[in-house]
């Protein structure tokens, strides 16, 4: 994974992609609350960091396929 330059400064790309990931998560968690899908779920914090990871994986595995 090469750095990203943001105006003069080198990023590392999955520190990018975290952060887009964190934020796909939260829209996801939104949709799952209003959904009520997380009566489901037996320990909310732990399947919240499972989403992030999950969205954080295939959004870097979309960002190798398209490089």
């Amino acid at each position: 994974m090469p750095d990203i330059d943001l105006y003069g400064v080198f990023v590392p790309a999955l520190l990018v992609y975290a952060v887009l990931a964190f934020g796909v998560s939260l829209v996801l968690r939104r949709l799952l609350a209003r959904a009520g899908l997380y009566r489901f779920v037996w320990h909310r914090p732990l399947f919240d960091l499972a989403l992030t990871v999950v969205c954080l994986g295939a959004i870097a595995a979309a960002a190798a396929r398209l490089t």
